[in-house]
C-alpha cells in the first residue's frame, strides 16, 4: 500500500520513429516516413488509446519521422496534454536522454518518447537493466524495430531516475494495416 507521501507510479513510454523513406534526395533529419510508416503511426495511437495510455507530456525529436509518427499516432485516437519537439533528441545516446527524463515536468505521470535507434533501444537497457518481464525483454532483445514501443515503469520522481530504477512492462510493435 502507498502512503499519500510516496511518489507516484511513473509510466515512460519510449519509442522508435515508425519506418520512414530511404532513397531521396533530403538530409537525413528531413526524411519523411514511408506508406507503412504513416499506417504504423496511426497503430502506435490506436495502441496508446487502446490500453489507455494518455500521455501528460510527448516529447519528440524535431526530425521529420519522429514529428510526423507523432502525427499519426494523433489521427490513431492518442492525445496528450503537452507535445514538445527537441532537437536534442536526434542523434542523442542514452546518457543524453536520462537527463532529458530527469527534467521532465514532476506533474507528468506518463510521458510519451519518440526518439531514434541506437538512443532509445539504449535508453530501454540503461533505466531498466533487464528489471521487468522476461517475455517484454526477449522481444526487444530479438529486435527494437521502427515502431517498437517500450513501457516502462519507475517509483521514483524524474528528477530521481537512475539507470536500473525502472522496470520493462511490456515491449510492443504496432503495426498498421495495408
Amino acid at each position: 500500500m502507498t502512503s499519500p507521501n510516496d511518489p507516484p507510479r511513473r509510466t515512460l513510454l519510449l519509442a522508435r520513429h515508425a519506418k520512414s523513406k530511404w532513397g531521396l534526395d533530403v538530409d537525413d533529419h528531413d526524411r519523411p516516413l514511408s506508406g507503412r510508416g504513416r499506417r504504423d503511426g496511426v497503430a502506435i495511437g490506436e495502441f496508446l488509446t487502446g490500453n489507455g495510455y494518455k500521455p501528460d507530456v510527448v516529447i519528440s525529436s524535431t526530425a521529420t519521422r519522429a514529428r510526423q509518427t507523432w502525427e499519426r499516432a494523433v489521427v490513431g485516437g492518442a492525445v496528450a496534454r503537452d507535445v514538445r519537439y527537441d532537437d536534442r533528441i536526434y542523434e542523442a545516446w542514452s546518457g543524453a536522454l536520462v537527463k532529458l527524463v530527469r527534467r521532465l515536468p514532476e506533474d507528468a505521470e506518463t510521458v510519451l518518447l519518440i526518439g531514434h535507434s541506437p538512443g532509445i533501444p539504449d535508453l530501454v537497457r540503461l533505466l531498466a537493466g533487464r528489471r521487468g518481464k522476461k517475455k517484454a525483454w526477449t522481444r526487444l532483445e530479438a529486435k527494437f524495430p521502427t515502431s517498437g514501443l517500450a513501457i516502462l515503469h519507475c517509483d521514483h520522481d524524474w528528477a530521481d531516475v537512475q539507470p536500473g530504477t525502472a522496470e520493462l512492462s511490456d515491449f510492443v510493435v504496432p503495426r498498421g494495416s495495408d
